[in-house]
């Protein structure tokens, strides 16, 4: 994204935090922006639009976020989980992005409510993901339930606490870590009893495009995105190859299609540039893209 349409997001960003989306009219973002009308609608095609790119630059950001976190670390770390989640509330709370989840499935737009549920999806699925690391594979029929039950006992707590003490505030620790301990107890008692509602394969329907979603191909993939990216940490061009480690990563991770000549392309101008990276991590890259071609 380059830096004015970025400026543009940033500014939308601002005005739907400080009036909400519905209040915030295209001549607004003009106004706020400093852009002309023709600008923005070579940009964007709508603000519907504009929405879907704030949210996608913010969940690109949060992805960035946990991973980093986990990055030489114990998936098995509970701590580390806990971690994760706390630093995902505080990134909603700032983007004020509850306030816009309930802005948008409240009205009538069928393509923005989509994009909504689809985003909770992934949600689940990263929780499903996570709780393999954290309880082991031989739990996993029952954990996409309890990944289900996690969120719903989490923002529950959040909404109750926050109404109890009659202000804003939250101690996230406090409730993730509370509501973390309930759902390790039911894991337990379910996988015990070997009760269940739905299979973790009914992911492969809610998401139907995710054949690339197994979590040791996320998992790979992602360690070795970020393992590139430190690599580039002093470099001039960082933010050239940056964005073209970032294009392989959402086209491989988020496209229903992924588009094989473009993931080829880019991974040839990384590979013109060689000496800038660790070449075990860049030739294992291009594995994992092959990988999912064949």
């Amino acid at each position: 994204m380059n830096d004015r349409k970025q400026h543009v997001v940033d500014s939308a960003r601002q005005l739907f935090i400080d009036k909400g989306f519905q209040a915030t009219s295209i001549q607004d973002i003009l106004n706020y922006s400093g852009i002309s009308k023709g600008t923005f609608y070579n940009y964007f095609s709508s603000k519907n639009e504009l929405l879907i790119a704030l949210f996608k630059m913010i969940n690109k950001k949060l992805d960035q976020n946990r991973n980093e976190l986990l990055m030489g670390e114990d998936p098995a770390d509970i701590d580390i989980f806990i971690k994760q989640v706390i630093m995902q509330l505080k990134m909603h709370r700032s983007n004020k992005l509850f306030f816009l989840y309930e802005e948008v499935l409240v009205s009538n737009d069928e393509e923005l409510k989509q994009f909504m549920r689809d985003g909770q999806l992934r949600n689940v699925q990263w929780i499903y993901n996570r709780f393999i690391d954290l309880f082991a594979e031989a739990k996993k029929d029952y954990l996409l339930d309890c990944a289900i039950m996690f969120v719903g006992i989490l923002l529950h707590n959040l909404k109750f606490q926050g109404m109890a003490n009659k202000s804003n505030s939250r101690d996230y620790e406090k409730i993730v870590r509370y509501s973390m301990k309930r759902t390790a107890t039911m894991i337990e008692d379910v996988s015990e009893k070997g009760e269940q509602l739905l299979h973790p394969e009914v992911l492969k329907e809610w998401i139907p495009h995710c054949q690339n979603s197994s979590k040791h191909f996320q998992h790979d993939l992602v360690h070795t995105i970020l393992s590139l990216k430190k690599s580039l940490s002093h470099n001039e061009e960082k933010l050239k190859y940056m964005e073209l480690l970032e294009f392989i990563q959402d086209e491989l991770l988020n496209s229903k299609k992924p588009r094989r000549f473009l993931v080829e392309s880019a991974l040839s101008s990384l590979q013109v540039k060689n000496n800038l990276f660790d070449l075990e991590k860049l030739q294992k890259l291009i594995q994992l893209a092959a990988s999912l071609f064949e």
